[in-house]
């Protein structure tokens, strides 16, 4: 039996970083992976997805080069090479990973691991053989995979998850998406972009239902002058499928329509990985599907701890590498704090891109904040409207008393890129009039930050 300081169960990006911290700390270190390094992140999620999406753009560029003063005739697309692309940018990812487990002289021991009692796990390999390792402390970071609903199981065919739709071999006439968070609204982008037929039906009054009102609307008005058809306040309470299509009954607040289509991707939220990997042998604590974790993310049992998706916190891939940091760093005996997950940023890859840390402004009002609001659109930004992007705005919220930011809300072209200046800005407690006097380049996107600010503080130039 092999005996490690640190055994990590699970390579993706909570698992992986937190390996690769922990040999930089000094501690001897393995990482179990089932599949390939990078876990869904590099090979079936934030990476190739992305990869599907930037192809989209570049295609919806051609389709509108008249708009930049350009002529481009027969732009069309290649469905089966857009996906080939997308795998290879993913296999070129996780080639990385195995790299970086090298240089970081971390052991790679592949197959299905599980937790056994006295700080131990079993690996079971392809070859159906079995090893057991040993290590002071273990960390689960397993994951999670594709959530189905019993109205709507998936065959892997006609109703499919995330990884399915990644890798289509056709490229379907019509798509229905159940589910408006993240993935759905990433998927209706891309397969609309590309000329799929895309209905989008979702639970909640809003799509994206955890960003600001005021940016849903937008982006909803958005999908659909872009042809995307959109279903609020609809559930799909059952589907049939035959080789033709298939057939969703959902239900609407104007009652029961009837929708066909090729495929239903189901985009209702994750299910974690957390079956069949020893919890209960070990009498590891679990609740409403997420192992229970202290704020440096032990369990109930000592030497056995979680990060990442298995965990109550968001199931976003920057949260599982931070926590899995914060984790081996207190291991290692270093003064860590805890993490703060209301500054944890999420961003959505459609285009127009949708990104936000912090309160909306409905919840600021429900917590009962005297808020200061304010909004810059693209519209009025001199860089928005020469790269021909100027839908979208971004929204800023502080306490009106101590100058708190306490939300920033962005729609728009490279707002994903643009949100990480309001999380260290709220990190370092910076005040509205810090961001003022703090100059912001010209022409840039950016701007509309410190734009947005200045109409919170009734001070705004350009609008």
């Amino acid at each position: 039996m092999s005996h490690f300081d640190v055994i990590v169960l699970g390579s993706g990006p909570g698992g992986y970083v937190t390996a690769i911290r922990a040999s930089q700390l000094g501690l001897k270190t393995a990482i179990i992976e089932k599949e390939s390094l990078g876990g869904v992140c590099l090979n079936w999620g934030c990476i190739p997805t992305k990869a599907l999406l930037k192809s989209a753009q570049v295609f919806e560029y051609l389709k509108h080069a008249g708009d930049y003063g350009l002529v481009v005739d027969g732009a069309d697309k290649d469905f089966d090479a857009v996906v080939k692309r997308s795998r290879g940018v993913a296999d070129g990812m996780s080639k990385g990973v195995q790299f970086l487990m090298k240089k970081n002289k971390i052991e790679v021991i592949n197959g299905y691991g599980k937790v056994k009692q006295g700080k131990k796990i079993s690996v079971k390999g392809d070859d159906g053989k079995e090893t057991e390792h040993s290590a002071d402390h273990i960390i689960i970071a397993t994951g999670a995979r594709s959530r189905e609903l019993p109205s709507l199981p998936q065959d892997g065919k006609k109703v499919i998850g995330y990884r399915e739709a990644m890798t289509l071999e056709k490229q379907p006439e019509k798509m229905i998406v159940v589910g408006s968070g993240a993935i759905g609204i990433e998927f209706a982008y891309f397969y609309n972009a590309m000329g799929t037929e895309v209905t989008v039906v979702e639970f909640l009054p809003n799509i994206v239902p955890v960003e600001d009102e005021e940016v849903s609307k937008q982006l909803e008005r958005i999908f659909k002058k872009a042809g995307v058809k959109i279903m609020t306040s609809s559930e799909v309470t059952k589907v049939e499928t035959d080789e033709q299509g298939v057939k969703a009954t959902v239900k609407t607040p104007k009652g029961e329509q009837e929708l066909e289509a090729d495929i239903v991707l189901s985009a209702v939220g994750i299910k974690t990985n957390i079956e069949n990997i020893g919890l209960e042998e070990v009498g590891i604590a679990t609740d409403r599907d997420k192992i229970v974790v202290n704020d440096y993310y032990q369990t109930n049992i000592p030497g056995y701890y979680a990060i990442g998706d298995v965990t109550p916190g968001p199931a976003l891939a920057h949260v599982a590498s931070a926590e899995g940091i914060l984790c081996v760093e207190k291991i290692a005996g270093m003064h860590v704090e805890p993490l703060d997950y209301g500054n944890i940023p999420g961003c959505t890859y459609c285009v127009p891109e949708v990104a936000s840390v912090g309160m909306t402004e409905k919840a600021a009002r429900e917590k009962g904040h005297d808020i200061k609001v304010g909004k810059f659109p693209f519209s009025a930004s001199g860089k928005a409207q020469a790269a021909g992007t100027a839908d979208g705005f971004v929204k800023v919220i502080f306490d009106a008393k101590y100058g708190e930011w306490l939300g920033c809300h962005m729609i728009g072209a490279g707002v994903t890129d643009m949100i990480a200046e309001a999380v260290v800005g709220r990190k370092l407690e910076t005040t509205g009039h810090e961001i003022l006097k703090a100059v912001h380049p010209h022409p840039t996107m950016s701007e509309a930050v410190m734009e947005a600010v200045a109409a919170a503080y009734d001070e705004v130039i350009h609008l």
